[in-house]
């Protein structure tokens, strides 16, 4: 039986959000990964007139091409990308689901604040150039949209009714130290599924891109197992 994978990246991101772990389950499985770069993301940010209708499409996509070349489908969305990952497992047979700093609510203002400060640190002793966060999100905010900032949201309200009707297996990861996403948001999905078989990973060190965290090879082997599940 033929396994394949999607995996979603995040909300002005793209595929280099999820490569780590996907360079880890093709390594450790034969099986078929496929990561889609979501409209006018990716490298450069191209976002002025996509629509949370194109995103989901996109992946809704991909999602139709890869069923037609393996027999089961697990779902890895991170960020934004989980919601778009339910979203599918509510309109398609997906084996499980994986969800990385699934963002059903928005923004961690303490560890957001937590992170400036370091940025600020740094800029006070010169070393500004050197962080690289602060450079991720400067050029996200230069290069984001309000209009897509208010796509996103319709993203988040488009699933957040159903949560209790997706019924197949969850793994969430979570990062202690998310900037982005409260760690209240992995106990939110968590309580309101209408899985059985479900579970919370969380990562101590692990900041919003929990696929570059310094305990990814631990949650890496985890999830991997849950993944393969009934000991494939």
């Amino acid at each position: 039986m033929k396994t394949g994978v999607l995996m979603i990246h995040g909300f002005t991101g793209g595929p280099f959000e999820v490569q780590p772990f996907a360079e880890y389950i093709e390594e450790k499985t034969d099986w078929l990964v496929k990561i889609p770069t979501l409209p006018g993301h990716g490298g450069s940010l191209n976002l002025k007139n996509k629509s949370a209708e194109s995103w989901m499409m996109a992946a809704e996509l991909a999602l139709k091409e890869l069923k037609k070349q393996v027999d089961r489908v697990i779902i890895v969305g991170f960020s934004m990308g989980g919601l778009i990952a339910m979203y599918l497992a509510l309109r398609y047979k997906i084996e499980k689901l994986v969800l990385l700093s699934a963002a059903v609510k928005y923004i961690s203002a303490g560890q957001i604040l937590d992170e400036i400060r370091v940025a600020a640190t740094d800029a006070v002793k010169g070393r500004l150039a050197q962080n690289p966060l602060f450079h991720l999100y400067e050029y996200k905010l230069l290069n984001t949209p309000v209009s897509s900032a208010i796509e996103f949201l319709r993203v988040v309200k488009t699933v957040e009714p159903y949560y209790d009707k997706l019924t197949l297996p969850v793994c969430i990861v979570q990062g202690a130290k998310d900037g982005i996403v409260p760690v209240t948001a992995a106990e939110h999905i968590y309580n309101h599924l209408g899985s059985l078989e479900k579970e919370i990973y969380h990562s101590e060190n692990g900041k919003h891109l929990i696929c570059y965290s310094d305990d990814c090879d631990e949650w890496f082997g985890h999830v991997l197992g849950f993944m393969k599940g009934d000991g494939e």
